[in-house]
């Protein structure tokens, strides 16, 4: 069979691809980045299509990719942009529900193929949760292969009405522009004196402060933690709508934790933390739990989605919800340094069995090749 990165047999030019992003998920857009550099490499030409904001932070031009501007709206004048950047398209990959909607609206009367990944579950309550689950059947009934990044999501998609849905190669993501720039342990003093966690320590959560993140929860464990001498530092990176609640929360019950907004030094965070924490409500394939596994940092996670599966026995796994559950496990976690130690070495040989880029990228043509080279006459 004739790869998808050489040109066709007939001497047409090489495969084009439309990669569209709604700019909002790291994961998915850490992972766009990285396709995007494997395929240019392998002889694909790729426009990613997502907010400017978004090429800013993960260079795709960087990655060989031609970026067009499109808002995160659905309205007409992004429907139409993108539906112009897609005109000579071979095949349109779209990543997230929203991004995908938007594919499916753009590629309206062309017969494009279209490959959906999903790289998480919108979360929505009430009315908004009908209108996200009639979105997901307008987008699976559309596309012609929806990929999952998890099995949770490829059941989601199979019994939604995909015709054709599959477990994602999806790699650790890179981080972007930032690079990792120093030592780790020699940094790891100067990070913690700069949090204020010298001498105590050092729990680490990283995400968007929204419901779903379960911050309510990890607040309410805190409060055990007051009990211990020396009392360890919480520290709450991201952004979102709920922090000025948390916040009012955490001086109105004087609770051991900070709120340091959003940061690009998560690598350097993890590092110098004691341990990770993951109080999610749901997680499809969580950037957290991977680079802290990665990095060989404890994690305490909540048994929910995608991360019993990613993770396996290299984590504290706790019910959502339970905040006794979530305390009493970092309680034990930081009393017992052979159980922290056995899950350092855990959390190595784990992400060890994670996909590669190359394994990715491979996975990724290969699909490609089903939906655009000619099938042979039975």
């Amino acid at each position: 069979m004739t790869p998808v990165s050489s040109h066709s047999p007939h001497g047409q030019s090489s495969l084009r691809t439309v990669q569209v992003l709604g700019g909002g998920n790291a994961g998915s857009s850490a992972h766009v980045r990285s396709l995007a550099s494997g395929l240019v490499a392998r002889g694909v030409r790729v426009t990613v299509c997502a907010p400017v904001e978004a090429d800013r932070a993960y260079d795709f031009t960087g990655a060989g990719a031609e970026h067009v501007h499109v808002p995160r709206s659905s309205d007409p004048a992004s429907v139409a942009a993108l539906r112009a950047a897609c005109a000579d398209a071979d095949l349109v990959h779209a990543h997230g529900l929203h991004a995908s909607f938007r594919a499916v609206l753009a590629l309206s009367g062309r017969r494009t193929p279209l490959v959906v990944t999903w790289h998480d579950r919108a979360h929505a309550e009430g009315a908004r949760a009908h209108l996200v689950r009639l979105l997901e059947r307008r987008v699976v009934k559309a596309a012609s292969v929806v990929l999952g990044t998890t099995s949770a999501l490829v059941d989601r998609a199979r019994r939604t009405g995909a015709r054709d849905a599959r477990l994602a190669a999806v790699a650790m993501p890179g981080p972007g522009r930032a690079v990792e720039r120093d030592d780790p342990d020699r940094l790891r003093p100067k990070v913690r004196a700069e949090l204020g966690a010298t001498g105590r320590p050092l729990l680490i959560a990283v995400g968007s402060l929204e419901r779903h993140r379960g911050y309510d929860v990890l607040l309410d464990a805190s409060r055990a933690w007051l009990r211990l001498d020396p009392v360890p530092l919480v520290v709450i990176a991201g952004e979102g709508a709920l922090r000025a609640a948390l916040q009012q929360r955490i001086e109105d019950e004087g609770l051991p934790v900070r709120l340091i907004g959003r940061r690009d030094d998560v690598s350097e965070l993890l590092a110098a933390a004691d341990v990770a924490l993951l109080p999610s409500s749901w997680e499809s394939r969580s950037v957290l739990a991977q680079e802290a596994l990665h990095a060989r940092v404890p994690l305490v996670a909540t048994e929910v989605g995608g991360v019993p599966e990613l993770v396996g026995d290299a984590a504290e796994l706790v019910p959502y919800g339970d905040p006794e559950a979530l305390a009493d496990a970092v309680v034990r976690l930081l009393g017992d340094s052979e159980r922290r130690e056995l899950l350092k070495e855990r959390g190595g040989r784990q992400a060890a069995t994670w996909p590669t880029e190359d394994e990715t990228v491979a996975q990724v043509l290969s699909v490609y090749d089903e939906l655009t080279q000619p099938q042979p006459m039975i």
